[in-house]
């Protein structure tokens, strides 16, 4: 019987642990059918870039109770599939399944109100096979001096250098054609990833404390398969 206690609170650690990640504001199961099968419908207050970006072509499916995204050969730019998520804290979490060893995915938190860089851009976490590379980039490669430096091939060392310091990677082998897990925390001046339940890395930087992070983008590069996306936020 000595045992009983232990096991009780074994038990209680998940619970406890999904409690602290603050109040659940979104969740999406994706356990519906598009009524079409010509332009991007992902419902639920999903937006996608392809009538910018991929000339209107299809580019997410949702199919067997998931969100397929897969850029097409005419895009211009990665897969962009954002959704609306208000919070100065908060965690994002999702299960998510790569299907090549090129596939990424990124959380890509973002303020289109922000005019001091480029395309609201804020801070990120980006997966990939063999890696998660957090970054700020409010004060580094998006924003407007630098991006706009870059572009007319002025970019000074200097700043090559900032840019630099404003990313931070850290190994992970995440395999394909598998299910995974991720978390993505915001608090304060500091992003937090995680894979499978297991801490990726933790990196801060200013532009990570943004009091108005308005969006949150999921990018894809080439192709993934999403799942159960939970926003909570903390503040």
């Amino acid at each position: 019987m000595r045992f009983l206690p232990l096991l009780t609170s074994l038990i209680a650690l998940p619970l406890l642990a999904e409690e602290n990640l603050g109040t659940l504001v979104f969740s999406d199961e994706f356990e519906r059918i598009e009524t079409q099968e010509l332009k991007d419908e992902p419902g639920n207050g999903w937006k996608t870039s392809s009538s910018w970006s991929a000339k209107g072509n299809k580019e997410v499916d949702l199919l067997d109770g998931a969100l397929h995204i897969y850029i097409h050969p005419e895009a211009i730019h990665a897969v962009d599939v954002g959704h609306d998520f208000a919070f100065i804290d908060g965690t994002a979490t999702m299960r998510f399944k790569f299907h090549e060893e090129k596939d990424t995915l990124m959380l890509n938190f973002a303020d289109l109100s922000c005019k001091e860089v480029h395309a609201g851009h804020l801070c990120a976490a980006k997966f990939a096979a063999k890696n998660v590379t957090l970054q700020d980039m409010k004060t580094g490669g998006m924003l407007l001096n630098y991006y706009n430096a870059r572009k007319i091939g002025t970019l000074s060392k200097e700043d090559e250098a900032v840019i630099r310091s404003k990313v931070k990677s850290f190994p992970k082998d995440i395999s394909i054609n598998t299910w995974h897990s991720l978390k993505v925390t915001i608090a304060g001046d500091t992003i937090t990833a995680s894979v499978d339940g297991d801490l990726v890395g933790s990196f801060s930087s200013p532009g990570i404390a943004h009091e108005s992070k308005q969006v949150l983008r999921l990018l894809v590069s080439n192709k993934v398969t999403i799942d159960d996306v939970k926003y909570y936020k903390q503040r």
